[in-house]
């Protein structure tokens, strides 16, 4: 047992290295907002950023965020205690956007609202704080549900980027942990013994991206390699900036692709 949570605490940190790697997500003197719900998959982030500060050659600082949603009674004492440990400064932010989106707009598909609304009350916290980068959690399984999400209701090819740089808040966003597998998320937090904050929010497992993922795991019965299949597929495409080594990320001005042609794409 023991060797098998060793296997997956390595091959976690293998991965957000090479992550930040192939995408030159960090460099020297960098200040690193994390934010941290208190999901399995901001403090895998978290304890992740925290165990390569000790050996990347590129020197950085962490801090920590997170963002109350104004609903529910949500204990994030657990997650303070992690931050001590970890040595890392901790914020918790109070907002009201839970209120805003379910009480004050009584939104029918709250998801977006929510997402745009909790991203600039970062980026505003990560700029007080200092901070020059805000890291976020997105996984693997992530990365493959929002480009099924954006094709099948958006009718576009679209997918979050590895780096973004946000030019009206002159601010990046990296994810690391797009290369690691959810299942791994999970088996790394049980052999860390790390406490999870439980999601507040009202519509958590009734969103269309819980429909995308039960989609996937019926057709992974019948296609084992499909997973594998469309984020190599990402990869290969260039879209958003996807292909490995773009350093520079992806400007939200323009979000212009890595690739120099765009005609060889069609």
């Amino acid at each position: 047992m023991k060797k098998a949570e060793n296997r997956i605490q390595k091959r976690i940190l293998g991965q957000v290295r090479r992550a930040v790697d192939d995408y030159n997500m960090i460099e020297d003197n960098d200040r690193i907002a994390v934010g941290v719900s208190g999901g399995k998959d901001s403090l895998t982030l978290l304890v992740g950023l925290k165990f390569l500060q000790r050996f990347y050659p590129k020197k950085f600082e962490l801090e920590a965020v997170t963002l109350t949603m104004g609903i529910g009674d949500t204990d994030f004492s657990g997650v303070e205690k992690l931050c001590k440990e970890l040595g890392v400064n901790y914020t918790i932010e109070e907002t009201i956007i839970g209120k805003i989106v379910f009480e004050a707009r009584a939104e029918e598909n709250p998801c977006s609202l929510c997402a745009n609304m909790r991203r600039g009350a970062l980026h505003n916290v990560a700029k007080k704080l200092g901070c020059n980068k805000v890291a976020l959690g997105h996984n693997r399984n992530d990365v493959i549900e929002t480009l099924l999400l954006s094709l099948f209701y958006e009718g576009r090819i679209h997918v979050f980027s590895p780096v973004t740089y946000l030019s009206r808040k002159d601010i990046f966003v990296i994810r690391p942990l797009i290369y690691s597998e959810e299942a791994d998320i999970k088996g790394f937090i049980k052999s860390k013994n790390i406490e999870v904050v439980k999601n507040p929010c009202p519509a958590n497992g009734l969103t269309k991206r819980s429909f995308i993922k039960e989609q996937l795991k019926i057709l992974q019965k019948d296609i084992p390699m499909i997973k594998d299949n469309i984020f190599g597929a990402i990869k290969r495409s260039c879209i958003d900036n996807w292909a490995s080594g773009a350093s520079n990320g992806t400007s939200d001005t323009n979000n212009q692709l890595s690739c120099t042609n765009l005609e060889t794409l069609y």
